[in-house]
């Protein structure tokens, strides 16, 4: 049965806020000592009373307890956090990051006003690492649409990990972003150059609008005899056209492999006539299309040989 705080939590968490504490708890204690996972069960239970100044405090000083190793989960921990919370993905965080998220997590999001305050509060002054465990908490935080203006925000950092934490494995941007800011982080994690494979509905929230940037963009770097990443194709691939079919062309003509793979990839996707005849007439696009070769092998070829 729910306790009466479950209930109100469910009102304003979009999952089973009380289930993905229990499970991230236990990811936890395997990975710091008993007397730190007391330490950290002290303080989330004196933040769930309301004492935000302690809170402020655990959360500053998590690093010091915790340490900074890698998160190492098992398959059926990473299956048992999606099944929970959709999308989410923490394979590449730390055990700092996670032990600051999971204290986020027990703030009382039944006061909306002072639970947001609480949390806006910290951004403005929040040191690097304190930046990444907050944006890496959107997912998991109420009241979600109170929090796009932030992640918009986040986007324009010029912190690589910031960056990182905002763009990969994080489902909050693509389930809550409008076009524009959501093309913007795109963009910008392919100027920054970022695992763009690891960007949440990279594929379902692929738009026309930012085929037609990527194409420019990608016009501008050959014209300045710079390469341009294979990889930016794939947002490219299901909006290709009579303006954008001539790139396509060009790199399925390259003498770089990642670069046929991609235009190979790009017109199996694509619904136009020319891009599906360029498919059909070339040999070699076809025996890429046919041997199996995903955007996600391609990523981590790329990955091995830049």
């Amino acid at each position: 049965m729910q306790t009466s705080e479950e209930k109100r939590g469910s009102a304003v968490f979009s999952f089973d806020v009380n289930s993905l504490r229990s499970r991230l708890a236990d990811v936890i204690k395997r990975h710091v000592s008993a007397d730190t996972f007391r330490w950290l069960e002290e303080k989330a239970s004196r933040i769930n009373g309301g004492n935000t100044q302690d809170f402020m405090m655990a959360f500053g000083a998590a690093p010091r307890k915790t340490g900074k190793q890698p998160v190492v989960l098992s398959d059926a921990e990473k299956a048992e956090i999606l099944r929970i919370r959709p999308n989410l993905a923490i394979t590449h965080w730390t055990i700092d990051r996670l032990s600051r998220v999971w204290l986020l997590m027990h703030l009382d999001a039944t006061k909306q006003d002072e639970y947001v305050r609480t949390i806006e509060t910290m951004f403005p002054t929040a040191e690097m690492s304190e930046q990444v465990a907050l944006y890496s908490s959107l997912p998991l935080l109420a009241y979600p649409a109170l929090w796009r203006s932030r992640c918009a925000e986040g986007i324009r950092s010029n912190i690589a990990d910031v960056l990182e934490s905002i763009m990969c494995d994080n489902p909050f941007p693509a389930e809550n972003l409008d076009e524009p800011a959501w093309n913007q982080l795109v963009l910008k994690a392919i100027f920054t150059e970022k695992p763009i494979h690891r960007i949440v509905g990279l594929d379902e929230r692929a738009n026309q609008q930012l085929a037609n940037t990527l194409s420019d963009y990608a016009h501008e770097r050959w014209a300045a005899h710079r390469a341009v990443h294979p990889m930016l194709w794939r947002c490219v691939a299901r909006f290709i056209n009579e303006k954008i079919f001539p790139d396509i062309r060009r790199i399925a003509l390259s003498e770089r492999a990642s670069e046929r793979e991609a235009a190979a990839l790009a017109c199996a996707q694509s619904a136009y006539a020319p891009a599906r005849d360029l498919l059909e007439k070339n040999t070699e696009l076809q025996a890429i299309v046919k041997s199996g070769m995903t955007w996600n092998d391609l990523a981590k070829k790329l990955e091995k040989n830049p």
